[in-house]
């Protein structure tokens, strides 16, 4: 299973390959948006990661709430517990 600063790490990653913002500062309080000046294509191109990454599905109802590094940090976890993978 993977945990929650595993997760972070990659997202970071993730994050710094998509967008030219400084992310040796962020949170999971950061905003995507406004923190990170992440436009809709760069959020495509991070969500696209994740998904091949993890092998999840996001569909847009999950990620239109999606406003912090926590809140997809939250959704990633839930997509890749050991119950969601067992669904």
């Amino acid at each position: 299973m993977t945990d929650r600063a595993e997760i972070r790490r990659t997202l970071i990653e993730f994050l710094e390959s998509e967008t030219t913002a400084d992310t040796s500062a962020v949170t999971e309080d950061t905003d995507l948006r406004t923190g990170l000046a992440l436009d809709s294509v760069d959020f495509v191109g991070v969500i696209m990661r994740i998904e091949a990454h993890y092998r999840i599905r996001l569909v847009h109802q999950e990620l239109e709430p999606v406003k912090t590094v926590a809140d997809l940090l939250n959704l990633i976890s839930a997509k890749i517990s050991p119950a969601a993978q067992a669904a």
